[in-house]
């Protein structure tokens, strides 16, 4: 699998998506529902790129809807911030309007912010395929984030559902996401199995 023209063929269609505005709202709401049930207090998440589904205005909703509650746990929502050196990532607290600066690859992070420890992290997916596993930029910052992190994030891949690679083959240090989401729904895991 040339996972390289992978990404390239996936992103462009991505960004060629004629009702990809329509797919973002599906999913926002896909990610609300989902969410209800979730006892998360410390949510990670990202800042989208290439066409990349947001899913900031849903946590944000989320993190509003538990200050509306009186939720006892203030809700928190962390951007990734790149360690330069171990090639990881670490999550630091965001909301709409704090400062932000841009990282080495030119993606916003949250600037001198409190650094946090999400019990939920969604991650972007270029593509996915069965098993929860998901082909991203080629950088391995997640998979290397979750192999060492400790304790481990209930993991959740977001993206449109022409990201789905029937064939999609996993390297050994791909790390398989708990969960993935889409347009249409939860796509994994699958109806009746469960992961944990």
């Amino acid at each position: 699998m040339d996972k390289a023209a992978l990404r390239r063929k996936l992103i462009d269609q991505r960004l060629n998506l004629p009702d990809r505005l329509l797919r973002a709202d599906a999913l926002q709401q896909v990610m609300r529902f989902w969410l209800v049930e979730r006892p998360d207090t410390v949510i990670g998440a990202y800042w989208p790129i290439k066409g990349e589904f947001d899913p900031l205005p849903a946590l944000h909703r989320w993190k509003e809807d538990g200050e509306l509650q009186g939720t006892p746990q203030r809700r928190k929502i962390g951007l990734p911030v790149i360690d330069k050196q171990r090639k990881t990532l670490s999550f630091h607290a965001w909301h709409p309007g704090c400062p932000m600066e841009e990282d080495a690859f030119g993606i916003p992070k949250p600037k001198d912010t409190e650094l946090l420890t999400p019990t939920l992290l969604f991650v972007p997916c270029v593509g996915y395929g069965a098993g929860g596993y998901r082909l991203g930029y080629g950088g391995g910052f997640y998979d290397r984030t979750l192999a060492q992190i400790n304790p481990r994030p209930f993991t959740v891949g977001l993206g449109y559902a022409e990201g789905f690679v029937d064939d999609f083959e996993p390297e050994n240090h791909d790390q398989p996401l708990d969960a993935i989401l889409n347009d249409n729904g939860e796509v994994w895991p699958v109806a009746g199995l469960s992961l944990r």
